[in-house]
C-alpha cells in the first residue's frame, strides 16, 4: 500500500485524467505544471487532436506550459493500466424529467474495472448526489476480472471540482479542496496527491459528505438567486430597482451576502445540482419542496424575460412577430466561452417560437452548438455586422466586459437589460428596460 504513497511523494504517480473540458482540462494543467506526468482521457478526437497540438478549445485557459511539459492526450482508455491514478471529470447532466444521468460515471467506471489494477487510486470529481461514489461507481470498478475489492486492493475517493470558469481571482491552485475517501487511507493519499497543486485540503469522514458538501454549496446558490429572482418580479411591480435594494443592504457589514438575478440560471452546477438532492430525497421518502421551489423559480426567468420583451415591444407600437431583436451575449456568464444550460438558448428559443428575427453578437461564442435547444437558428453576428443592421430591440443576457454598449446600442429604441449592465450608462432615445 505505501507504494503509491512513495510514488505520490516522489511525483513519480501517474495521472489519468477522463474527461478533458472545464473542469477535467484546468485540473490536468495543474498537476502537469507540478512536475507530474499526466495523460489526458477523452473521446472527442477532436478535443484529442487540438491538445497535442498545444491548441486550447477553452479560451480563457493558457495551455502553453501543459503542451511544453510530458502531457499527451488520447482516446486510448486501455493506457489506464498503465496509471497509478485515475481521477474521473465527466458530465453529471439532467434527464427530460429531471433526474440523476448518471450515464458517463457508469460507463466509465465499466472501462475503468477493465483495466483497474492493485493500489491504482480512483477520484471521481464529478458532482452528483450523496451515495454515488459507494452505491453506483464502486460496485462497478469491483466488477473487474482480477476480483481486485475497494479499500483494500484499490483506493476511492470523492473529491468535488469548485472549478469557476472565467473567474480571475480564484483558480484550482488558490481554492480548497474536499476530500472524503472511503477508508482513511484512501483520505490520505488524496490530500497528498492534490497538496502539491491546492493551497489546501479538507479531508472529511467519507465520500457522502464530500459529495453533500458540494451539492449544499450549489443549492446555497441556487436558493438565494431564486429568492432575488422572486424578489425582482415583486419590486418591478412595486417600481423599485432590485439593483439599489441589493446595494443598499450589501452596505449592512453582517448578515447579508449579496445576489443578483438574471434571466435565468447557466452552466453545469448551480441548475442541475440541487435535482440530484431532490431525486435522492425521494428514497428516503422526503420531499424538498424549499429546493423544489428554488429551480421552479429560476427556471421561469427566461419566460419573465420574454413576456418584458413582449409588453415593452407592444409600447413601443411594435408586434413581437418579425420583430428584429439582437442577443447580446449568450454565454451563460460574462467573459467565458460557456453554452451549458444558458438561459439564452431558451429565451432565443421561445422568442422564435413567437416568430421573431433573432441575431446575436457574442464575441466568445462563433456557433451555437446543437444540445437541448436543436431548433435555433444559428443566427452569429460579428460587431461590424451589428452596427450595419437595424433592430427593434436588443436584450443584455450576458454581460461581456468587451461590450461597448454605447457603441452597439445607440441607434437601437429598445433595450432589456437582465444584467443591470447599463447603470452607469445614458443611452440618448432609447427606452432601457430592467428585466
Amino acid at each position: 500500500m505505501n507504494s503509491i504513497k512513495l510514488k505520490i511523494e516522489n511525483k513519480k504517480a501517474k495521472i489519468g485524467v477522463i474527461g478533458l473540458g472545464y473542469v477535467g482540462l484546468p485540473l490536468v494543467s495543474a498537476f502537469s505544471i507540478a512536475g507530474f506526468n499526466v495523460t489526458g482521457f477523452d473521446v472527442d478526437m477532436n478535443k484529442i487532436s487540438m491538445l497535442n497540438k498545444g491548441e486550447s478549445y477553452i479560451k480563457h485557459l493558457d495551455i502553453r506550459a501543459l503542451h511544453k511539459s510530458s502531457f499527451t492526450a488520447t482516446n486510448n482508455f486501455s493506457n489506464i493500466s498503465k496509471m497509478n491514478i485515475v481521477i474521473i471529470c465527466v458530465p453529471t447532466p439532467l434527464t427530460k424529467h429531471k433526474n440523476p444521468d448518471l450515464k458517463y460515471i457508469t460507463s466509465t467506471s465499466k472501462t475503468i474495472s477493465k483495466f483497474l489494477k492493485k493500489d491504482q487510486l480512483i477520484i471521481l470529481e464529478s458532482t452528483t448526489y450523496p451515495g454515488t461514489t459507494d452505491e453506483v461507481m464502486i460496485p462497478l470498478l469491483e466488477k473487474n476480472e482480477k476480483k481486485l475489492k475497494a479499500g483494500t486492493d484499490f483506493h476511492v475517493a470523492f473529491s468535488p471540482e469548485r472549478e469557476d470558469p472565467g473567474n480571475k481571482k480564484f483558480s484550482i491552485g488558490s481554492i480548497p479542496k474536499v476530500v472524503g475517501g472511503i477508508t482513511p487511507f484512501s483520505t490520505e493519499l488524496t490530500c497528498n496527491l492534490y497538496n502539491f497543486v491546492v493551497k489546501k485540503t479538507i479531508p472529511v469522514s467519507s465520500t457522502k459528505v464530500a459529495e453533500a458538501s458540494k451539492i449544499l454549496e450549489n443549492i446555497y446558490r441556487s436558493v438565494n438567486i431564486a429568492l432575488v429572482n422572486e424578489l425582482k418580479i415583486l419590486f418591478d411591480k412595486m417600481k423599485i430597482d432590485i439593483w439599489e435594494v441589493i446595494f443598499a443592504s450589501s452596505t449592512k457589514p453582517f448578515g447579508f451576502q449579496p445576489f443578483y438575478p438574471g434571466p435565468g440560471l447557466g452552466g453545469h452546477c448551480i441548475p442541475i445540482d440541487p435535482f440530484y438532492l431532490t431525486w435522492k430525497a425521494k428514497e428516503y421518502g422526503l420531499n424538498t419542496k424549499f429546493i423544489e421551489l428554488a429551480g421552479e423559480i429560476n427556471t421561469s426567468m427566461p419566460q419573465y424575460v420574454c413576456t418584458k420583451t413582449l409588453e415593452n415591444l407592444n409600447k413601443i407600437g411594435k408586434s413581437i412577430k418579425d420583430a428584429k431583436i439582437l442577443i447580446l451575449g449568450v454565454s451563460y456568464k460574462k467573459n467565458i466561452d460557456d453554452l451549458r444550460e444558458s438561459p439564452s438558448l431558451e429565451i432565443i428559443e421561445i422568442l422564435e417560437n413567437m416568430n421573431a428575427d433573432i441575431s446575436y453578437y457574442d464575441p466568445f461564442i462563433k456557433k451555437i452548438k446543437s444540445g437541448r435547444h436543436p431548433n435555433i437558428k444559428n443566427s452569429s453576428l460579428s460587431e461590424e455586422k451589428v452596427l450595419k443592421n437595424s433592430f427593434d430591440a436588443a436584450l443584455i443576457l450576458t454581460d461581456h466586459d468587451v461590450f461597448d454598449y454605447k457603441k452597439l446600442l445607440k441607434k437601437i429604441p429598445l433595450v432589456i437589460d437582465t444584467r443591470n449592465a447599463l447603470k452607469k450608462i445614458n443611452l440618448k432615445n432609447t427606452i432601457v428596460v430592467k428585466a
